[in-house]
């Protein structure tokens, strides 16, 4: 079934507008510390207030993922490995379970009107779930012939396009999906617009207010490989160009997820408490990451405990921000509030 959301304005389905050709593996150096240089520099509280402990997941397994704001007070989010949807509500303080059995649905996303777009990390699906039924619909599942590697974030823009990271995929093309970037069009055709080996591995991906810039987070934890946040002008068509680096990671542990405000700056879940086997390093420290459009680390906060995943914007003005972050859900209040499309149109219950 074709996604039903709807769409604010006309497209054409075009080519990918990647830059091909361009290598992405960085020249790495001895003793190069990634960005952690710049904590000290950082203001004080300008930006964040006080973080608090909204609830605590007890589970058989717990690893929190995907949080989206769903308006009526509702933080939906998710615990990857127990298959849950699960939603907290800031009026009643309770936690609820949405939807069992999501398939290890990982990252999440409102419509307009109030649906869930999931990404269903066990079936290689997007879906959309009605939030007043429960009814899942089918978006899309596969590319050129093979299924998706796992969908792991998504976000939309203004004309109702979804944009989604990939992976782990395969090397090959000729074997499956790679590692990759899609976009879905309204009427359900899929575009893929970035692809291994041009990223390593895709995660957190948003677009900017104007929906004139896509940002893409790479986390591979694999040495010489791409820990950083991409940016492209996205076109209104939904194309890509003028590839850059926003900022660079390496060596310690990349961005997961991210959220944006009104302003452009990204809020970045990135970082390690302790090192985990790979061969990221502590160099970038655990918690929530602000970022200009131009790249400069603005502010960090600091979460209490590893791993921080994800985070999105919430509450009537949009200056609360909630944060995945093993077994919590943290919020943060922000003096800038995220920007305005977090907030879906209100529908009965």
């Amino acid at each position: 079934m074709r996604p039903s959301f709807p769409s604010r304005r006309r497209f054409l389905q075009t080519a990918t507008g990647l830059l091909a050709g361009v290598p992405l593996l960085t020249s790495r150096t001895e003793g190069n510390a990634g960005i952690s240089d710049r904590y000290a520099v950082l203001p004080g509280g300008r930006y964040f207030g006080e973080m608090r402990i909204e609830a605590v997941v007890e589970d058989r397994e717990v690893f929190t993922e995907g949080p989206c704001y769903g308006g009526f007070g509702d933080i939906f989010f998710t615990n990857v490995p127990a298959s849950k949807i699960l939603c907290w509500n800031v009026g009643s303080k309770t936690l609820t379970v949405f939807r069992e059995n999501s398939h290890k649905t990982n990252g999440l996303c409102l419509t307009p009107t109030g649906d869930l777009l999931c990404c269903q990390g066990e079936t290689g699906r997007i879906v959309r779930v009605s939030r007043k039924t429960g009814r899942e619909f089918f978006v899309a599942d596969g590319y050129n012939g093979f299924p998706f590697a796992a969908p792991n974030d998504l976000c939309l823009d203004a004309a109702g396009r979804i944009y989604f990271s990939s992976r782990p995929g395969v090397t090959d093309p000729a074997q499956g999906n790679p590692n990759a970037v899609y976009r879905v069009d309204p009427n359900g055709s899929v575009t893929q617009l970035l692809s291994w080996p041009d990223v390593h591995m895709p995660n957190g991906i948003v677009t900017s207010p104007d929906d004139c810039t896509l940002y893409v987070i790479e986390a591979h934890p694999d040495a010489d490989h791409n820990r950083s946040i991409l940016a492209f002008d996205l076109s209104p068509e939904g194309t890509l160009s003028n590839r850059r680096t926003l900022i660079d990671f390496y060596p310690g542990r990349s961005g997961d997820g991210m959220c944006i405000d009104a302003q452009g700056n990204l809020y970045v879940a990135a970082g390690l408490h302790a090192t985990r086997g790979t061969s990221e390093t502590l160099d970038t420290r655990p918690g929530i990451h602000l970022i200009s459009p131009h790249g400069e680390l603005l502010a960090f906060r600091e979460t209490p405990e590893d791993t921080v995943t994800n985070c999105t914007f919430g509450g009537t003005d949009l200056r609360t921000l909630y944060i995945t972050c093993g077994t919590k859900l943290l919020s943060l209040r922000t003096s800038i509030p995220g920007k305005p499309g977090y907030t879906p149109i209100d529908f009965p219950r």
